[in-house]
């Protein structure tokens, strides 16, 4: 492949298409969620498109003074969060950190290639943050009667832990490998849980820095199932025997009024870009948009706390096998049980928000941080209503933010063919830089091929399709992406000569909540390599029960998800060679 010294001008197409308001609630279960919010995206025919601006290029952090050097501190190779003692609520402490791994299925690492090497981009990715306005009337806690996993007890401190993530990839230095000053950040969907304005805020406040008061409905005081008195969830303030306090969760008298205080952000101190999942599109993750009375119930003054088993079990089972992909019976759900409604203070602040507000936000000055407006975003998207981009990370690599997201509901993916067109055309376009392509649907669970009702005769395609498409360029390197809540690493080739890795991380949502740093490097002996290396927030390890500051609340987010019951402990962390690796590529 021939080098350039700048992408090429790379077009973003565009199409224009309706998209309804959307309301519901959240609760994420180990890799597959339900969420909520408006979307929207597909790609225009060729006389439609947009030049991309050259303000949405990517930009370092100023250079070290002194020689470049690997900078470990911080990350998963030096330690990493694990339990201490045997069984029941485990507090957590400093583990061994994991060792890297080279994975060769695509290339034949050669020796020497440490001392040639040099570095073509350094970034962070980070997803699954699910930030969450755990008081908003939309959630679906009451799933935890037939479900236990149905509902976290840590869920009202994911601003807090969100804060202390951004503080960790402040404090790199350089990029774990080559010392690299790190290009920028992307987080890669599900940013946000409940398609509330109020979590848009908190979500662009903790990436560009302000204060922030994780607390919607009372000013005065929390409003919730955990001072709801109900023994199905953890009701930290009360000496009442919940079900989570016999399995080992403490007293914390206190701990409701801290965790919706007002915390501040330093925010991230590098540019960050912005890729949609399905907790950020579809109400519940999964239905979609316009119900008016879904609108309302969002920022009204009553709330669903409780319901009994079998139902919960039905309503679930509606969600996982996308029964009800307009939420007409959840809806029906809610309107049976009105009477079984507890009051709340209604909030504005709750109401969902369309695929414009959601773009217009991040096009809001206010939250630039350090840039770029519209971290991603442009004007041309919200004239067109399209949620994908491309982007120049650095001279010769040019990134490929995705929506795969299904307008039509159900929490798994796909992509119109328009947009399909378009990232095809970018490929060919851009044949002599390398590609780096995001999105928030993992190849396997872009398996939901509803059509758009917006664009009903349009084809929706899976993750066979776009694994397809990516393989006959050869100039493909990467697909990053989450979702699945879990770290796995896939390489993939196909008969066309293309190879690529498919990058999945784990939630910061979920145990053990991590971001990944991921270096791209020239061997200069006809390979590449991709460095990935896993960080955990900057809270540390160990916890203080009486330690409610903004750092000790970060710190219990952390040991409270491992210990949240049905949490899966084990699996989502992946194995060895899903973690901290080397990526070995040939150069097209």
């Amino acid at each position: 492949m021939s080098r350039i010294r700048s992408v090429a001008s790379s077009t973003l197409g565009v199409n224009r298409r309706t998209v309804l308001a959307a309301t519901a609630a959240v609760s994420v279960s180990a890799g597959v969620g339900y969420g909520l919010r408006p979307t929207e995206s597909e790609a225009a025919p060729a006389h439609e498109a947009v030049p991309v601006h050259e303000e949405q290029a990517a930009s370092s952090r100023r250079a070290p003074t002194a020689p470049l050097a690997p900078y470990t501190r911080g990350t998963t190779l030096a330690t990493v969060a694990a339990p201490r003692g045997g069984s029941g609520y485990r507090r957590l402490g400093d583990g061994p950190g994991w060792k890297r791994v080279v994975r060769s299925e695509l290339a034949a690492p050669k020796s020497g290639r440490a001392g040639r090497r040099t570095t073509l981009a350094a970034f962070v990715q980070l997803t699954d943050l699910h930030l969450i306005d755990s008081q908003h009337p939309m959630r679906l806690e009451y799933l935890r009667s037939s479900d236990v996993k149905a509902w976290r007890p840590h869920e009202a401190l994911t601003v807090q832990g969100a804060v202390s993530l951004v503080e960790r990839i402040n404090a790199l230095r350089g990029a774990p490998v080559t010392g690299s000053p790190l290009h920028f950040a992307m987080a890669t969907g599900d940013n946000t849980d409940n398609n509330a304005h109020t979590e848009l805020e908190w979500f662009l406040k903790v990436m560009s820095g302000g204060r922030i008061t994780p607390n919607s409905g009372d000013p005065r005081h929390y409003e919730g199932v955990q001072n709801s008195g109900l023994k199905q969830y953890w009701q930290p303030d009360t000496a009442v025997r919940d079900a989570d306090k016999q399995l080992g969760f403490p007293h914390l008298e206190g701990f409701l009024a801290a965790a919706t205080r007002e915390l501040r952000s330093p925010g991230l101190n590098l540019p960050w870009y912005s890729t949609v999942g399905n907790h950020d599109s579809l109400p519940l993750g999964c239905y979609g948009h316009g119900d008016p009375y879904l609108a309302e119930y969002a920022i009204g003054g009553r709330k669903l706390m409780s319901l009994p088993a079998a139902e919960a079990r039905k309503l679930q089972d509606t969600i996982k096998n996308a029964k009800d992909p307009m939420g007409v019976v959840f809806r029906d759900l809610l309107k049976a049980h009105t009477r079984a409604m507890r009051p709340v203070t209604p909030d504005e602040r709750r109401a969902p928000y369309t695929p414009a507000d959601y773009l217009k936000a991040h096009l809001d000055p206010a939250y630039a941080g350090v840039g770029p407006v519209g971290h991603g975003y442009s004007s041309a998207n919200v004239d067109a209503g399209t949620q994908y981009y491309t982007f120049r990370i650095a001279d010769d690599v040019l990134g490929v933010s995705l929506d795969t997201t299904d307008p039509g509901g159900h929490y798994n993916g796909s992509i119109g063919a328009a947009q399909l067109k378009w990232l095809e055309r970018t490929l060919r376009e851009n044949e002599d830089a390398y590609v780096i392509v995001f999105s928030h649907h993992t190849s396997t669970t872009m398996s939901n091929p509803r059509p758009d009702p917006a664009r009903p005769n349009e084809r929706r395609h899976t993750g066979a399709d776009l694994l397809s498409l990516l393989g006959r360029h050869r100039n493909v390197l990467a697909w990053v992406n989450g979702h699945i809540h879990q770290n796995r690493v896939t390489a993939h080739s196909t008969a066309d000569g293309g190879s690529f890795w498919e990058i999945s991380t784990a939630s910061h949502v979920d145990f053990p909540q991590l971001a990944r740093v991921i270096e791209l490097v020239d061997n200069k002996d006809g390979t590449l390599s991709l460095f990935t290396t896993l960080i955990e927030s900057a809270a540390p390890h160990r916890t203080d029960f009486t330690d409610l500051s903004q750092t000790g609340l970060a710190a219990l987010y952390r040991e409270f998800s491992f210990n949240a019951p049905g949490a899966d402990t084990t699996t989502l962390a992946g194995d060895a060679d899903d973690r901290n690796t080397e990526l070995v590529l040939r150069k097209g």
